[in-house]
Formats: C-alpha cells, structure tokens, sequence
C-alpha cells in the first residue's frame, strides 16, 4: 500500500536545516502518525511522501517556499511597551496578537526597549530551506470515523491506544 489520500501514515523524522543543525527528531520517540492530505504536514513533505511504502526510508530537501514560507518584513513590527501594561515581557515569548486582517496569528518577541517592544509573526522556520530523513513506519486505510472527524485515532485506528 502507498501514501495517497486519506490514508494513515506514520513517519518517523529527522529535520535538519541547511547548516545541519537538527530542528526536530521522532527518533527515540513515538512516530508522528497522521491523516495524508489533511494538512497535517508542509507541502514540501507531502509531496516528498506520495506513492511511498511502508518501510522506505528516504532525505527531502524542501525548500522555504514548500515549508513554512518566505520571512515578510511587514510581519515584523513594533508597537508601544504601554500596550503591555503590567506584563512582564520578554525575548523569546509567544503569545497570539489580532492582525491587521483582524484574525488572531501568532508571535513572538524579538526585541524589547524602554518604549517598544517588536513583534515577529513570522514562523520561526519561515525563510529556511530544511532537510527531511525520514522512514515510513506504516500506511494504511482510514476508518470511516477518522475520516469523518478529519483525524487518526492511533495506529491502529481506534482511539485511546
């Protein structure tokens, strides 16, 4: 059987970025099991996937664009520290912000100063080309019910194993 539609699939990963400094790793851990062609993966990866069997094991170069997309200067901003009023802020917190569109998205501090704190809404993996090795552990039929809900429920396909 191989990966295509609606079929459970479950990968174990290493992600490296074009440095080779690893990013993410399934190894030593449970796979990461997922419904295919539900977004639960970059495009990059996806595509890497179709038609791949359960045993496989190959390396993906993705490119920024199939990953978490290009960096957007204009997603970086400062705003007033006052607009934090009795935060405690710092680099390096995340926190959701409404967007100019008025839909929530998230960020995380970049710089904090007596007046401004600034903003990034980018990915922190947005502009960076990523190196996927990657083995596939299994594919098979979804349940009806996972199809339904739009979610795996485990390996095996019953919830709660």
């Amino acid at each position: 059987m191989t990966i295509s539609q609606d079929k459970v699939v479950a990968i174990h990963y290493t992600v490296t970025d074009t440095t080779g400094n690893q990013l993410d790793s399934s190894s030593g851990g449970e796979p990461l099991v997922f419904l295919f062609g539900h977004g639960a993966l970059i495009p990059g990866l996806e595509q890497a996937l179709i038609g791949k069997s359960a045993g496989e094991k190959f390396t993906s170069q993705i490119a920024a664009v199939d990953a978490y997309g290009e960096r957007h200067d204009q997603l970086v901003q400062a705003v007033p520290k006052s607009m934090f009023e009795g935060m405690d802020v710092a680099v390096g917190m995340r926190f959701r912000a409404s967007g100019p569109d008025g839909r929530e998205q998230p960020v995380i501090i970049i710089d904090v100063t007596d007046e401004e704190v600034v903003v990034d809404g980018n990915h922190p993996l947005a502009g960076i080309e990523l190196s996927f090795d990657v083995e596939v552990v299994l594919v098979r039929d979804a349940t009806a019910e996972e199809l339904a809900h739009g979610h795996v429920h485990g390996l095996d396909g019953h919830a709660g194993h």
